[in-house]
């Protein structure tokens, strides 16, 4: 304890028989009841100045106080509940929705971020690939498969091949690419 705590005690401060026995937060005042049970309000915020008499006090402030009682600890009425805040017309605060409504926004979050996570790396896209000219075959490229295999087996010239597909490398040819083959009857001819 320091060498000056006893000043800043109620007892040292307030005239002798008066109990500090509230705080309303609200308001920012300080009641204190005397030996006769009158109530006083001390000035708005601060903790010690002039005590004015009150008629009626604020129903956060306990009518009756034990010696015991902790000020800090919110008051309970005779049922042991304690009271809840009202609003400027005396009723009741009750938010609607609970605490629930305030989580609301961070659950919509989440479920957008996992809605993404599921649409970019659990659900592969795939570009359509573009159609084969009428005069020509699909193919779906086998592993093992070269353009000239592919070429070959459907009676066809690896050159007819290139120009029917302009766009595949030969060189990087996969397993379950789509490949246009030229038909057998068909005629190709190339414009330079």
């Amino acid at each position: 304890m320091g060498r000056w705590t006893q000043y800043d005690e109620d007892d040292y401060r307030l005239p002798e028989g008066m109990k500090r026995v509230g705080y309303d937060a609200d308001s920012g005042r300080y009641y204190f009841r005397d030996r006769e049970g009158l109530m006083y309000k001390g000035p708005e915020g601060s903790e010690f100045g002039e005590l004015t008499l009150v008629s009626e006090i604020p129903s956060s402030i306990p009518q009756e106080v034990d010696e015991d009682s902790d000020l800090e600890a919110a008051p309970t009425g005779t049922d042991g509940y304690r009271i809840l805040a009202l609003d400027e017309h005396g009723t009741r605060y009750n938010p609607r929705g609970g605490a629930y409504r305030t989580l609301f926004p961070f659950f919509l979050i989440i479920a957008v971020v996992l809605l993404l996570v599921w649409r970019l790396v659990l659900l592969p896209t795939r570009i359509a690939p573009v159609p084969c000219p009428s005069t020509t075959l699909s193919y779906i490229v086998q592993p093992g498969d070269t353009c000239w295999d592919i070429a070959n087996s459907h009676n066809s010239s690896l050159d007819k091949l290139l120009i029917v597909n302009p766009k595949v490398d030969c060189n990087k040819l996969m397993p379950g690419d789509r490949v246009c083959v030229p038909d057998e009857g068909m005629s190709i001819s190339v414009r330079f």
